[in-house]
């Protein structure tokens, strides 16, 4: 296109870039009968990470989508996405020390008890289904936490049981390792799935009425934990593996268990469990920053961080990123749907975790709604999407807490990993 041409179109293309969608008044219609509730953001661990003690003073409220390095996050950008409940995630790396996890950990909930807080106006703390809706119907975004790996509760139950008195809603079994009680997606298995103490975990999770979150696990952990869990499981941020073959993602096997199980796969906009592309390229990327520089012995330019750097953007000039989009994101979800039912299915976005590597289409938290009138351009109906946005997951959590409800006679449990004990009765 000419300059010229350019320039004439220019306006044309702002234009429909900001007129509103066909379906921003069936959008609207829907979710102010039904939150619009995202599994899985990673917020408060990157405000812990990038921001310091600043963490506890910085405004919130708008502009954050335009640092130099941008959120995914803000209150302006959640009102405009016209989201209704959020779980928060709380992320702390594996490899550090027991103690240092859980001190970690409780500081990031305590950053979300701080930003409910700061800003009661926005948010209110949501423990329970009905929770939720009330947040909802006051015009306020209900804020949940889930605590992203069963490695910060350091093989203590009675750390799990602090986490879920703090507020915690669900735990994710492990993250990128495999730990003493379960194996990981992402690691060299140990156990095939869950160890007795891991069972015990579950069971725990099941009498607190907190979820068993299944994304990073591996599907000999998935099969132990479904098997034992009386209430229905969730993936808080995972994809399908018939598109896009990555061991984070859920086959069709899993997702027909899910179905029967009651629970739900939320879905992930990280790229590379999107598409088989983008899959290879982040390999191939990994790859080559361990041929540049692979501290302490290897690397062609170990030792030499400006060469190395130089050396990884010309490959990246030579490897452009493959293009994922929102209609790649549209695909995952149709085809959850399609093997477990419209009824397990949700939104799980893992926005403020991706590095800002996103899909087109799906930069920020502002963008739930264009996914949904993708959805609707599709032929979904009104109803289904209601599912999706927030119906399928209030259902599981509703259950939960019935489990939980029928396990009110039993004192918590002291597992340990060398003997389990019975769960007495009151």
């Amino acid at each position: 296109m000419t300059k010229a041409l350019l320039a004439c179109a220019l306006p044309l293309l702002l234009a429909a870039a900001s007129a509103p969608s066909p379906y921003a008044a069936r959008i609207a219609r829907v979710l102010k009968a039904t939150p619009l509730i995202d599994g899985h953001n990673d917020w408060a661990e990157s405000l812990r990470e990038r921001e310091g003690e600043g963490r506890w003073t910085i405004d919130l409220r708008t502009g954050l989508g335009g640092r130099p390095v941008p959120y995914n996050t803000d209150i302006a950008r959640l009102r405009q996405g016209k989201v209704g409940g959020q779980f928060w995630s709380v992320y702390v790396a594996a490899d550090l020390p027991p103690l240092e996890q859980v001190k970690e950990t409780i500081e990031q909930i305590d950053l979300i008890h701080d930003i409910v807080a700061r800003y009661p106006e926005t948010f209110a703390l949501a423990r329970t289904a009905d929770d939720v809706r009330r947040i909802h119907k006051s015009g306020r975004i209900a804020a949940m936490i889930g605590v992203e790996g069963g490695n910060q509760i350091a093989d203590s139950l009675s750390v799990l049981r602090a986490y879920h008195d703090l507020g915690a809603g669900y735990l994710t079994l492990t993250h990128s390792k495999t730990i003493d009680w379960a194996d990981s997606a992402t690691d060299d298995p140990k156990h095939n799935g869950l160890t007795p103490f891991g069972e015990a975990v579950v069971h725990e999770l099941n009498r607190l009425g907190m979820l068993v979150d299944l994304s990073h696990v591996s599907d000999a952990t998935i099969r132990s934990a479904l098997r034992v869990s009386k209430a229905p499981v969730i993936f808080s941020h995972s994809s399908a593996r018939a598109l896009d073959d990555h061991p984070r993602d859920v086959s069709d096997a899993v997702l027909r268990l899910v179905a029967a199980n009651g629970g739900i796969v939320m879905v992930t906009f990280a790229p590379s469990y999107l598409t088989e592309a983008h899959r290879h390229w982040g390999a191939e990327e990994a790859a080559e920053k361990v041929r540049l520089n692979a501290p302490p012995f290897g690397g062609l330019y170990i030792g030499q961080p400006d060469k190395a750097a130089a050396a990884m953007a010309a490959w990246h000039r030579d490897n452009p990123e493959p293009h994922v989009t929102l209609s790649d994101v549209a695909d995952h979800i149709e085809h959850v749907a399609k093997i477990a039912g419209v009824d397990h299915v949700g939104i799980g976005s893992d926005f403020d975790g991706v590095d800002n590597s996103l899909p087109d289409g799906l930069s920020d938290v502002s963008t739930y709604p264009a996914l949904l009138a993708e959805l609707m351009r599709r032929g979904w109906s009104d109803a289904d999407i209601a599912k999706l946005a927030g119906g399928n997951i209030l259902r599981v959590m509703a259950r939960a807490e019935a489990v939980a409800a029928a396990k009110h006679g039993e004192l918590p449990a002291t597992a340990t990993e060398a003997a389990i004990d019975t769960p007495a009765k009151l």
